[in-house]
């Protein structure tokens, strides 16, 4: 009777497409199923299974591995509401001031710092949109190649280490997987980074060839503007605004990838440069801390809440044998393993159109990873997989998410037909390292 746990699935997925609140809704209505199921067939779920969640409640407050969530998001906000993403943004528009296409690379970096301290992608699409589309747009940059670049750098903390989505998508798929075949955030993030900076310099080679053909789509910054800006204090301009955030980054990875602190410790470290740094740009004060404090303390309660009610969604689908009954129903219909892979890639990019990350990874990756453990597959290479696949999905007209904040914060004179022609180049690019991943899956075990 393992189809009931499917009719739940189903149901939920319903409900949160319609808009109802992701945690309430995972948590309340697979109660509510439970509950019936219990009454009408009680050889199928026994009333007595609730009394193990709070023991896997607890299980979720107590993980040593998702204190690195709200670190992580603090870190993110903390650079970005001190205005430190701002002071990058324009130090590396005057460094690459003479090449064309410069501020556009210079924003294609610092989307990709940003977002990978967060991996939020509609706060960091908001902050580069507002940040960056202005003066793109001053600038002369044509519509469709500023935003382009503004939304698909915003996307890249999918997929660049540290990230909060690759902190839950390792947590999701050891905790699904039973201890077959389990992934290490700091191994996730190791083998992340590679084809991370592959599609960072995907991007900005596109940007330097489309900026050489057409010369007015990308002009370059006049120099006398350049001159003004290097005049005076040039060194410590540098010293602040690049060289410490860009150190503040490599000290957070480093101490991870050596093995001298776990992901959760590093992102202490994080969390305690962004505000140090804050302090050495003389940016700090009480009401940015405080602002800082509300927006980690909202982005970690709706994870927390969504992640609670997506532990007590997993305990009912498991006792009413959902993840057997799926697993058997998958071995039974022939699918080889790559044919359950594509299924599974299509069902998230499509997904990815109507719910955010956060709720794919704690709804569909539970649900999947015993199968995929059932056909022998490495779930480090279908984690990547799976976060590249998510970005893609971000990027992709009509719905992506990503293209629907950017045009929130644009201005009216930039249409959405242009939003849509300037991403389908960088969705090109995600589908080449999607398939570099697919057929050459060494890639991520090459940075591992």
């Amino acid at each position: 009777m393992g189809y009931l746990a499917v009719v739940l699935f189903v149901i939920v997925f319903f409900l949160i497409l319609r808009g109802y609140p992701v945690a309430f809704t995972l948590g309340g209505v697979s109660v509510i199923f439970a509950f019936g199921v219990s009454i009408f067939v009680p050889e199928q779920f026994q009333m007595a299974t609730f009394y193990l969640l709070p023991s896997r409640i607890m299980g979720v407050v107590n993980n040593y591995v998702l204190m690195a969530v709200p670190l992580f998001i603090f870190m993110g906000v903390m650079l970005e509401k001190s205005g430190l993403a701002q002071s990058l943004l324009e130090t590396m528009a005057m460094l690459f001031g003479r090449v064309r296409g410069g501020l556009a690379i210079s924003v294609v970096i610092v989307g990709a710092l940003l977002a990978a301290s967060t991996g939020i992608v509609g706060a960091t699409v908001v902050t580069m949109g507002l940040i960056s589309l202005p003066t793109m747009l001053k600038r002369g940059y044509k519509p469709e190649l500023a935003t382009g670049v503004i939304a698909s750098s915003g996307t890249l903390g999918q997929i660049i280490p540290p990230s909060i989505v690759l902190v839950l998508l390792a947590d999701t798929i050891n905790s699904a997987s039973r201890g077959a075949d389990s992934v290490d955030v700091g191994t996730l993030f190791s083998a992340a980074l590679l084809p991370g900076i592959v599609l960072v310099a995907l991007y900005i080679i596109y940007i330097l060839i489309k900026s050489w053909i057409h010369k007015e789509d990308a002009p370059s910054i006049p120099i006398e503007e350049i001159k003004e800006f290097r005049g005076t204090n040039f060194t410590v301009k540098i010293l602040k605004a690049l060289f410490l955030p860009i150190l503040l980054i490599s000290l957070v990875l480093g101490s991870i990838f050596t093995g001298i602190a776990s992901p959760t410790e590093a992102s202490a470290i994080g969390a305690i440069g962004a505000t140090l740094l804050t302090v050495v740009q003389k940016k700090f004060s009480f009401q940015i801390l405080k602002g800082v404090a509300q927006e980690t303390t909202k982005l970690t309660t709706m994870v927390f809440f969504i992640l609670l009610g997506a532990t007590t969604f997993t305990l009912i689908f498991r006792t009413l044998g959902g993840d057997t009954y799926l697993q058997e129903l998958i071995m039974s219909s022939n699918l080889t393993p790559l044919m359950f892979l594509v299924l599974v890639m299509v069902i998230i990019f499509i997904a990815g159109f109507f719910i955010d990350f956060i709720e794919i990874v704690f709804i569909i990756v539970p649900v999947v990873t015993p199968i995929f453990n059932g056909f022998d597959m490495n779930m480090l290479w279908v984690g990547i997989l799976i976060a590249l696949n998510l970005q893609t999905s971000f990027l992709t007209p009509p719905f992506g998410f990503a293209l629907f904040y950017l045009k929130g914060v644009a201005p009216e004179s930039v249409k959405t037909s242009q939003i849509y022609r300037g991403i389908i180049p960088f969705i090109i690019i995600q589908l080449i390292i999607v398939g570099i991943v697919v057929f050459f899956p060494e890639i991520i075990f090459i940075s591992k």
